[in-house]
């Protein structure tokens, strides 16, 4: 029977050795099965070039397991000693502007230095030769969220060398990025510069969209060498993760990167203070685990859960009672086997002093850790019932890096944002209880009824052959603005737009209208039993070749000119959405196209508020999760009975959360 793994994130090395029994001791009580250490140790563990100190380390660890608790180890590569930033002063991230960042934060070194990759090897090396055959352990973080961005002369080379492995020739390269125009063709491979803010306002797109390509493949590569390394040493049941950051981050390629992962893990807060409101909805913070669990298709970890207003410089609302319960569930309910809180105790001193963690600075337990240690004795009970079972996605969003990229660069709009863009098309599916998981293009599609491919600007043949296959064996394809736009080198296609989809599509791009901020075009919709919303943001306007016109504009100069179409391809279909459209217009789209799937929620919650709703299955055992979002309790009526897990009880007919 597979186990749940509940957890808490644990800095012994910034406590009194005299407390560590007492930690140990409260976490178990807490229900507590694993903990993960180490990750921003580096310093302590090799206090000079060369001179490790694993003793405190051991001694902790000896504690720990004696209490029954098993580790997470984590590479500490995230932060570098003060030694090693003295010796090597070029060994600091340069950012956009081509200032060096200076020693003091996190995540200060550069990727592309080979010096760092060194050292950071050889600490993990020493920590797996070390902790290899240790009995608490069952895995390894590599590193700590992986992802700024460097615009260093190690980087310009390292970068150069990634080009001309892609492209062989000069020629390829000129002739992929359009370097004619300006007078930027390239003569050499050292002339190729890296896109920093100072080299001018228009930087070129290929050369720009590649840049970001390459620092992405740089992290992927650098992760694989510490696998390459703990793999040399640690045993095969010892799993590999590294903890990524959410659907909301974006500078990484997050599906390149967890594909030599044993599990992906990733940091959920969903009320920090960096958030938007709109990234703090359900909807938003679902998204995050659903893109998680997409990477690879695979049950995942929350490795840092929030527990506690977040904060550096500001600090952010604390959770309300019973919150930290619900986010921990919700993870589950959308394929989360393990759930480790981030932090045991709130730090009072040094950068993360207003971080707050289960407990408070004077290690007193109070709300949050009894919330915590209630939830721990419901896991002890029913975890290993929960645990394996898979999460149920009858829908899928394509979600592709190089176009979030690609708007990164040129986002077209100055209100248009990717991130948004798939948001909002998640959050009407959730919406309507229908969990939808983000996916590559390329990946298998088949057992997605239903498929949802946002503004997917960058599209070659091999691309446009896979949307028409998964159309043509059943599936419905919902496409929207800015599809088909471009090539993967980020020029511009001189087919008619919307390029190698046009034929798919059924429809031709007559005219395109950027909208100004706050304006609106209304819609005709063409059958009276359906249409709610409007055009916003990017106007499309559509000529349909072989579809049927669902919507039209009504009040501007392109007026009853089609803004939203159909077309039947085989025994599937594909909608063409040519707005950003506002919540309403995006509603009544996946209504209909969710009704053409034949998709059903696990239960319907037509009227109730707050609620949400997701299963996961386990052979023919079925897994309903019910989370009530609201502030007061909600009434559900359940379509059969059923018994509550947590209780053991027998369940049907109207229940209230």
């Amino acid at each position: 029977m597979s186990q749940f793994y509940f957890g808490v994130d644990y800095y012994p090395e910034q406590w009194d050795e005299s407390r560590w029994a007492h930690d140990a001791a409260r976490m178990r009580a807490a229900g507590f099965n694993v903990v993960r250490l180490a990750e921003f140790a580096w310093g302590v563990l090799e206090p000079a070039d060369g001179q490790f100190r694993f003793e405190w380390l051991d001694r902790a660890m000896a504690i720990l397991h004696a209490a029954g608790l098993q580790v997470v180890l984590g590479t500490p590569a995230a932060s570098m000693p003060s030694w090693m930033a003295a010796a090597y002063p070029d060994m600091a991230i340069v950012d956009a502007d081509g200032r060096a960042r200076t020693f003091g934060s996190r995540r200060d070194a550069s990727p592309a230095h080979p010096r760092y990759r060194d050292y950071a090897l050889r600490i993990a090396r020493a920590m797996a030769q070390h902790y290899a055959a240790h009995p608490a352990v069952i895995g390894w973080q590599i590193d700590n969220e992986f992802g700024d961005r460097c615009y260093s002369d190690h980087a310009r080379r390292r970068f150069q060398d990634w080009l001309r492995t892609k492209y062989h020739t000069l020629e390829a390269l000129n002739a992929a990025w359009g370097t004619v125009f300006w007078s930027h063709t390239y003569h050499e491979w050292s002339h190729i510069p890296v896109p920093r803010s100072t080299t001018h306002a228009c930087p070129n797109p290929g050369l720009h969209l590649d840049y970001y390509r390459f620092l992405s493949d740089l992290y992927v590569e650098f992760q694989q060498a510490h696998i390459d390394v703990l793999r040399m040493y640690i045993p095969p049941q010892h799993f590999i993760t590294h903890n990524c950051m959410g659907f909301t981050y974006s500078l990484l390629n997050y599906f390149a990167l967890a594909r030599p992962l044993d599990l992906v893990s990733w940091d959920n807060y969903p009320i920090a203070f960096w958030r938007e409101p709109a990234q703090m909805s359900p909807a938003a913070i679902a998204l995050g685990h659903a893109a998680m669990w997409g990477l690879k298709r695979r049950n995942f970890w929350v490795m840092e859960q929030q527990s506690g207003p977040s904060g550096w410089h500001i600090i952010s609302p604390s959770p309300q009672p019973g919150q930290l319960a619900l986010w921990a569930y919700q993870a589950m309910a959308y394929g989360a086997d393990g759930v480790v809180f981030f932090r045991w105790r709130t730090n009072p001193r040094a950068a993360e002093q207003n971080w707050h963690g289960l407990l408070d600075y004077d290690d007193v337990p109070r709300r949050r850790y009894f919330e915590v240690a209630h939830m721990g004795a419901q896991i002890a009970a029913v975890g290993a019932q929960i645990a394996g079972s898979i999460p149920v996605y009858p829908a899928a969003i394509i979600h592709d890096y190089d176009v979030r990229f690609s708007f990164q660069i040129q986002p077209d709009n100055r209100d248009f944002h990717y991130e948004n863009h798939v948001l909002s098309y998640f959050a009407a599916l959730h919406a309507r209880g229908l969990a939808a998981v983000p996916m590559a293009l390329h990946d298998d599609l088949s057992a997605c009824r239903l498929v949802i491919a946002p503004a997917l600007r960058l599209v070659d043949d091999d691309d446009a052959a896979a949307l028409t296959r998964y159309a043509e064996n059943g599936g419905v394809l919902v496409l929207t603005m800015r599809s088909g736009t471009r090539d993967r080198s980020n020029a511009m296609v001189t087919q008619t737009l919307p390029g190698r989809l046009a034929a798919l599509c059924g429809v031709t791009i007559e005219e395109t209208d950027s909208l100004p901020t706050g304006e609106f075009r209304a819609l005709r919709w063409h059958d009276d039993s359906f249409g709610q919303g409007c055009a916003s943001i990017w106007c499309d306007v559509l000529q349909p070749t072989d579809a049927e016109v669902w919507a039209s504009y009504a009040d501007c100069w392109y007026t009853q000119r089609a803004a939203i179409t159909a077309r039947t391809v085989g025994r599937g279909m594909v909608i063409y959405v040519g707005t950003a459209g506002d919540a309403a217009l995006i509603a009544t789209v996946l209504a209909r196209a969710s009704a053409r799937a034949g998709l059903t929620a696990p239960l319907d919650l037509t009227g109730t508020q707050g609620v949400e709703v997701t299963e996961r299955q386990h052979g023919t055992e079925r897994l309903i999760f019910l989370l009530n979002h609201g502030g007061e309790p909600a009434s559900v009526t359940l379509d059969r009975p059923m018994r509550d897990l947590l209780t053991d009880t027998a369940l049907e007919g109207v229940i209230v959360l």
